[in-house]
């Protein structure tokens, strides 16, 4: 069993985007701002698709120039394309005279995605497999040459809702690509929440002897530039979603083969866009109250963490489902 652990929050990106509100510029900035302050050391923030397909997103620009996120946070964006980077790489060189002045780049981190099932990525992006990965190798290399860390994310890693069960070959046989184009983390994404715990323990396992166990520092700039692409040694992550109840028995599976770095979603909020239903990330505020209980450090204040939960309610103007937030953190007395 690990003793420490990593959390990326997704919540502002992967959380929102999933949302049937509207939530403002204004509001977004706040609740990052808030988060930035849990101890949390990774945040996604938002994202670079259309926005005419993600329209919840469609303030990128804005949020990152107002949000103020300390420098030891570390900052990723979702990137679809290339076309996507174009505008991500635009944002960090507009905003590139903050950093100058003694404040923070834009964003550390990008994050490329792609499913290991044809029809799933087909319904969400609308390109074979094949056609996804040609395209984030160029992004990925481009992305590297700027210093930028990258996450390459494989949705649908353990089943999909169209195909059934994912061959665990093809998965890792996807993970090694993006390792080989310069990837210096890979998540596996239970995107539809159809994982159970055998699997992931032994999914995990069989990723941890092709990828190598990385170590590397997740700090803004920690490592980026280290590792040249085709090394081994990556970053391994755990992306859990609730859709049936089984999230935080999938991450002890995953701690119990050594997986350190994970991704979750403050209130549990999010899901997946395709298909209807595949609601629930695990909640943050869940896995840090597990996680504390069993002695496991994730550097987190989870009384500053549920405040944030409690906040977004507030903006959302109805109750989220997180359970530690319905119930409260233990109090042993």
């Amino acid at each position: 069993m690990v003793d420490a652990v990593r959390i990326r929050e997704v919540g502002p990106r992967d959380g929102f985007q999933n949302e049937p509100e509207v939530i403002s510029t204004e509001e977004k900035i706040e609740l990052i701002d808030m988060l930035a302050r849990t101890g949390l050391r990774r945040l996604e923030v938002t994202s670079f698709v259309r926005a005419d397909v993600i329209p919840q997103l469609s303030d990128a620009e804005e949020v990152l120039a107002g949000i103020d996120v300390p420098a030891e946070v570390s900052l990723s964006v979702l990137i679809p394309n290339e076309r996507g980077l174009d505008r991500a790489l635009t944002v960090r060189e507009e905003l590139a005279a903050r950093a100058a002045n003694g404040g923070r780049p834009a964003f550390d981190d990008i994050n490329v995605f792609l499913s290991a099932s044809e029809t799933h990525n087909r319904k969400n992006v609308n390109r074979s497999i094949e056609e996804s990965l040609a395209s984030l190798e160029k992004v990925l290399a481009r992305a590297r040459a700027e210093g930028l860390r990258c996450e390459g994310v494989i949705s649908t890693s353990f089943g999909c809702p169209y195909e059934g069960r994912v061959p665990p070959e093809r998965v890792l046989q996807i993970a090694a690509r993006l390792r080989d184009a310069g990837a210096q983390e890979i998540g596996f994404g239970d995107t539809t929440g159809m994982a159970n715990p055998v699997q992931v323990g032994e999914l995990f396992g069989q990723a941890f002897e092709i990828l190598g166990r990385g170590g590397d520092d997740m700090s803004p700039g920690g490592d980026v530039g280290v590792r040249a692409p085709g090394e081994r040694g990556v970053q391994v992550t755990a992306h859990f979603h609730n859709t049936r109840g089984q999230g935080l028995a999938n991450v002890l599976a995953a701690l119990q083969v050594g997986v350190t770095s994970f991704e979750s979603s403050f209130g549990e909020l999010g899901g997946c866009p395709v298909p209807p239903g595949a609601t629930g990330n695990i909640a943050t505020e869940d896995l840090v109250s597990m996680l504390h209980e069993m002695g496991v450090d994730a550097g987190v204040d989870l009384d500053a963490l549920l405040a944030c939960s409690r906040r977004a309610q507030e903006i959302l103007g109805r109750r989220l489902t997180s359970h530690t937030l319905v119930a409260g953190p233990i109090d042993w007395l």
